[in-house]
């Protein structure tokens, strides 16, 4: 029992030390006040998404950048999607709907989405984003800038998450606690290991030259997180690749509710563990079980360590991903106990086969 305790101090002043690192880092997207010209193709895959893709929209057609076209490509779905984007477009010239071809076998559906758009894409930078985002003025520029400033052939945006119900809050601010208390996001770009690899589909921002050559989406086509491999390429091929959090330039609502939460997180938590149920339950083990059993075996005057790094994580995490701290604080057990029911939801749904997204079976490979 001594070896794990001090496993998981040791664990947890780790994660600590990542948090320090990026809050000191503040790896945000830079707001920019030039203004640029080229291209750019703004690729927006949709399935079943009537209630979120006009607030996208309207929000793309009044940011301030001017030469850009917008594709929606229609994903097969069931509901008014497509009709909604196709009036859209007829009133505003630089929207286009299209629908998209049969999902072929050996692909998932966003990443085969986005394959087919990228090839009716016509601008200089390939710019993919949800149909459930909205973005604010400012962002294209900045995208841009940086794309030029570092050389890159990718950056990925982390965006500012949106949360309306106790379900959301419950669940969503945990994507930004794993990523900010794990990974030091400033060598996504300064090492050239593919290990420090993230990246957000939500957003991301490729040179199209260097896409088309690459054909990433078709590289990555059967992979759950592809956003993830995708990048993992991109710094294999010795290309730059970048990932930062959105400064409030783009937001998302990924979910309405709990049961959404917890059927969208689970689809894709064990993926982004490599789909190594061990190395995640280990993962459990330290972050949740053993706080859990500090409790109970420590007097309260050796708690204080622990409970004052989680405290001050929590609140670096919160303030670099633009969520309440107040909140998050007090909901950290209750954010956690979640954190393992997604988990096991995840590892249940990879060991029966059993997972789904939108009406598609999809497997793990």
């Amino acid at each position: 029992m001594t070896i794990f305790i001090y496993a998981v101090l040791i664990f947890l002043v780790i994660r600590f030390s990542v948090t320090v690192f990026n809050f000191l880092s503040n790896p945000k997207l830079p707001r920019t006040v030039k203004h640029y010209h080229d291209k750019v193709s703004i690729l927006i895959p949709a399935r079943n998404e009537a209630e979120n893709i006009l607030l996208l929209l309207e929000s793309i057609r009044h940011q301030d950048y001017k030469n850009y076209e917008v594709i929606v490509l229609d994903d097969n779905s069931t509901d008014e999607t497509y009709n909604l984007v196709e009036n859209f477009a007829n009133k505003n010239q630089n929207f286009k709907a299209v629908k998209g071809k049969v999902l072929p076998t050996g692909w998932l559906g966003k990443n085969y989405a986005c394959h087919q758009l990228a090839e009716l894409a016509t601008g200089k930078y390939l710019f993919f984003l949800d149909a459930d985002e909205s973005i604010q003025r400012g962002l294209i520029n900045s995208l841009i800038e940086r794309m030029e400033v570092g050389q890159l052939a990718l950056l990925s945006v982390f965006t500012n998450q949106v949360m309306k119900t106790l379900g959301e809050i419950l669940t969503v601010p945990l994507m930004h606690f794993i990523l900010l208390n794990l990974l030091p996001l400033r060598l996504v770009k300064f090492s050239a290991n593919p290990a420090f690899a993230a990246a957000s589909g939500q957003c991301m921002f490729f040179n199209a030259k260097n896409y088309h050559e690459n054909q990433w989406h078709q590289q990555v086509k059967k992979q759950i997180v592809e956003d993830v491999e995708i990048i993992k390429l991109v710094k294999q091929s010795n290309y730059t690749a970048e990932a930062l959090l959105g400064n409030q330039l783009i937001h998302c609502r990924m979910y309405k509710n709990l049961a959404e939460c917890l059927s969208g997180f689970s689809k894709n938590l064990l993926a982004g563990f490599g789909n190594n149920i061990l190395i995640l339950l280990i993962y459990q083990l330290l972050v949740i079980v053993g706080p859990i059993i500090l409790l109970f075996y420590f007097n309260f005057d050796l708690l204080a360590l622990p409970i004052t790094l989680i405290i001050l994580s929590r609140m670096m995490i919160s303030y670099l991903s633009g969520q309440n701290v107040l909140i998050n604080l007090i909901l950290h057990p209750l954010q956690m106990l979640f954190f393992l029911i997604i988990s096991l939801i995840s590892i249940k749904k990879h060991i029966l086969k059993q997972g789904t997204w939108k009406g598609r079976t999809i497997k793990a490979i």
